[in-house]
């Protein structure tokens, strides 16, 4: 973590280091030092004698423990007596156990393995007759089928009940209904066939002829027996063929329908929208069959069932698109106006870029060159092209295009796009964002050599952020871009509404974690709101390289030719910015809080004692110059002390951290500084309040403003922040002629009309000081 050079922390202060362990004891007493009994190392009579000493005491303790170990003796051997008769008493319990375990349950066990044994003996014969009833109750039940399509199927032709009762044998197992046991079983005298040849038999007889029967129904047009026979094919098993000889009847009526719309025409059919609206009308008959019929598919063939309908209706929709567009493409001769259009010069234009040419000898009148006249270049300009038909065609071709949009998006709908693509793909985006930025985080690294000595140079190039920052907004785009890419604008509402949940909840909660730690998401946050900004204005087409702010080419516009759609694509796009960059700007500034109040603002005061420290600014100018010999400088040196002395501290302050900080970041941080300068100025400046002479004042007025130059180095925007220590300064140091104009403007204005003191009076100074702290400013000066 950087630190300054005196070894303080950038934040706040790490907490001390624990205390050292205590020093381990021994279990039994503590032993003397070896210094002190080693009689080796003696010198003197008195080490001896303190050797012999610590001797003794040891001789003592040892004697102690052996006392004490004697004296236990007595009680460790009857102990130990004890614990040989329960040893001779649990050696016969033992023996009695064994002959227990030997004589009495050996035989109890025998007979429970036996027991066992019978039990599941007899549950296998149980199972195995329970499989035995079940393949006799659906043999019975195949029997009973059968008979019953036999039956239905001969006098009383109840196609109903013979396709019902198939669509029940379809549920007993294939390899019963192939057994030997139901070939046994099932023929009879009035079914003599295997059972599988009787069914296939069955099938194929009313497969064909509910075929005949549906084809005479869309015939005759009679919509109830086309809908009961349509019914029917799935129960026998030809669920394919319904679909299919359904797919064909409904693409009949839409051609039909498609011709009768052409047919219709009238005479002048070129002008207005006839083609447009044959389209149109072409799509809402197969909109209408695929709303009003799917339910009825998906109920008897299974869901999913109708895309196969769907898919005959879209070639149908090709077939008879492609034959009205044919038409209004001859009737419009769209050929020939797109060679007119592509080859059309542009006279007018290209000659005005060409240079003047001196006309010689008498020009001809209604001449086609170039001044022969206006009339001349009008005809010229609609020669061959006629600019309402284009108009017209282009309006055609929109509607058309509008149209298509329309029905393919209805199609999308109705064929579980959402369900099959549109779901999976929701959800493995919000999983693969969200693991990316997780991995992002566990493969994280921090910039290296960052330090706030100036001395140092930096080992890693700017910005000094963290490395999860790159890999999270390079993610963020790639998937931003993929989602384009798919141009279905609920995917990409969804994918953009789950990276700003993942970016708000994980990214900005991992960062305000490591903000309790280090520095260095101060400026990886700042980082992170320019990286997503630059990529949604590349993606929204906004540019600030470019001369209009429009970028050549856009994601959007390529994925959405669709004003209306590429508008709610972009509002998408936009929100997520604004949402991430309001919560982070706001965990960026509660960082840049800390690192002032806890760096900037405690080692700022002490700039501000040294720098104004000795200084005082009662004294004449004859005692300054005086003051100025005793320090042995100069006068203009002294004169400047002020604000080289600031200039100094301020730069040893903000330097080393004005290195490490982003521009923006720093630019907020030098804000905060300042406006807290300008309060302790101003609050420093009424402190003179009488104790200021009129040379002191000039002084004061200089250091001053010296010191607002150095904290507005390069940023101008900075002194006006010090507008109200400026103001006090220019009122203290005004002429009496000066500051009796101000006092009658302020009064003129008072009289007027009703004119506030912060406005722009007749002398010109747009004051932010009240009337009344302008008269104290004055008064500053004894």
């Amino acid at each position: 973590m950087p630190t300054f050079p005196n070894g303080d922390s950038l934040l706040s202060p790490r907490p001390a280091a624990p205390a050292s362990a205590p020093t381990r004891r021994s279990s039994i007493t503590a032993k003397p030092s070896t210094s002190a009994i080693d009689i080796r190392h003696a010198t003197t009579p008195a080490e001896v004698r303190a050797a012999l000493a610590a001797l003794h005491e040891r001789e003592a303790a040892i004697t102690t423990r052996l006392d004490s170990l004697l004296s236990s003796q007595v009680d460790l051997g009857r102990d130990l007596a004890r614990l040989d008769i329960l040893r001779a008493s649990l050696g016969s319990q033992v023996i009695a156990t064994r002959a227990i375990s030997a004589d009495m349950l050996s035989g109890a066990s025998d007979t429970a393995g036996r027991l066992s044994d019978k039990v599941k003996e007899l549950d296998l014969e149980k199972s195995r007759v329970e499989d035995t009833l079940g393949v006799v109750e659906q043999v019975a039940e195949l029997k009973a089928c059968i008979n019953g399509v036999v039956g239905s199927m001969g006098a009383p032709q109840d196609w109903e009940a013979a396709a019902g009762y198939i669509a029940r044998v379809s549920k007993v197992p294939e390899d019963i209904v192939r057994g030997r046991f139901a070939a046994g079983i099932v023929p009879s005298v009035e079914v003599p066939d295997q059972p599988w040849v009787t069914l296939e038999n069955a099938k194929e007889s009313l497969c064909s002829l509910f075929l005949r029967e549906f084809e005479k129904a869309t015939s005759e047009g009679d919509n109830a027996k086309v809908t009961r026979f349509f019914k029917l094919f799935p129960l026998i098993g030809r669920g394919d063929v319904g679909l299919d000889v359904y797919g064909r009847y409904v693409c009949q009526g839409v051609a039909s329908s498609a011709r009768a719309t052409l047919k219709t025409a009238p005479a002048g059919r070129k002008d207005g929208y006839f083609y447009a609206n044959a389209l149109t009308k072409l799509f809402e008959h197969i909109a209408q069959i695929v709303e009003g019929h799917g339910s009825l598919v998906e109920r008897h063939y299974g869901e999913g069932k109708m895309v196969k309908v769907v898919e005959r209706l879209q070639m149908e929709a090709d077939v008879q698109g492609g034959i009205i567009l044919d038409s209004w493409s001859d009737e419009r001769n769209v050929e020939r106006r797109m060679t007119d259009v592509k080859s059309y010069p542009f006279s007018f234009l290209v000659q005005s870029f060409l240079p003047q040419q001196r006309v010689t000898g008498t020009a001809r009148v209604n001449s086609p060159a170039l001044g022969g006249g206006s009339t001349n270049v009008r005809n010229s300009e609609d020669e061959g092209v006629d600019m309402k038909e284009v108009d017209a065609i282009l309006n055609e071709i929109s509607v058309m295009l509008s149209r298509w949009s329309l029905f393919t998006r209805f199609i999308s709908g109705k064929c579980k796009v959402a369900s099959k693509l549109m779901s999976p793909y929701n959800a493995m985006s919000l999983f693969f964002f969200r693991r990316s930025v997780e991995k992002a985080f566990q493969l994280d690294e921090y910039p290296s050599g960052l330090s706030l000595s100036l001395t140092k140079p930096i080992e890693a190039s700017p910005p000094y952020i963290i490395l999860a920052v790159d890999d999270v907004v390079f993610i963020v785009n790639a998937v931003i871009q993929k989602s384009l890419a798919t141009s279905q604008r609920e995917v990409i509402s969804s994918v953009v509404s789950t990276i700003g949940r993942v970016m708000s909840v994980d990214f900005i909660g991992m960062v305000q974690r490591k903000m309790r730690d280090e520095s260095y998401p101060v400026r990886s946050l700042d980082m992170a709101n320019e990286y997503l900004e630059r990529i949604i204005q590349v993606n929204l087409g906004v540019s600030s390289e470019q001369p209009n702010g429009v970028a050549p080419s856009s994601a959007i516009r390529d994925a959405f030719p669709n004003d209306r759609d590429a508008g709610l694509v972009a509002a998408t796009l936009s929100t997520l910015l604004v949402a991430f960059t309001s919560k982070t700007t706001e965990l960026l500034n509660e960082g840049l809080q800390v690192l002032f109040h806890n760096v900037v603002k405690l080692r700022l005061r002490p700039v501000i004692s040294d720098t104004f420290r000795d200084i005082d600014y009662s004294l004449t100018e004859e005692e300054t110059a005086e003051a100025a010999q005793l320090l042995d400088e100069d006068e203009a040196s002294f004169h400047d002390l002020v604000a080289g002395r600031f200039e100094r501290g301020w730069d040893q302050l903000m330097r080393p951290i004005s290195r490490l900080l982003t521009a923006k970041t720093y630019a907020t941080l030098l804000d905060t500084t300042a406006r807290n300068l300008s309060r302790q100025l101003e609050k420093r400046l009424w402190g003179y309040a009488g104790r200021t002479s009129a040379f002191g004042a000039v002084r004061m007025e200089r250091d001053f403003s010296g010191v607002v130059s150095a904290v507005a180095k390069g940023n101008y925007a900075t002194r006006e922040v010090f507008a109200r220590v400026t103001q006090m300064l220019m009122v203290v140091n005004m002429e009496d002629d000066e500051w009796e104009e101000v006092v009658r403007s302020s009064d003129a204005a008072a009289r007027g009309a009703g004119v506030g003191d912060e406005e722009d009076n007749e002398d010109g100074i747009l004051w932010v000081l009240t009337e009344e702290e302008r008269t104290r400013a004055r008064a500053l000066v004894r």
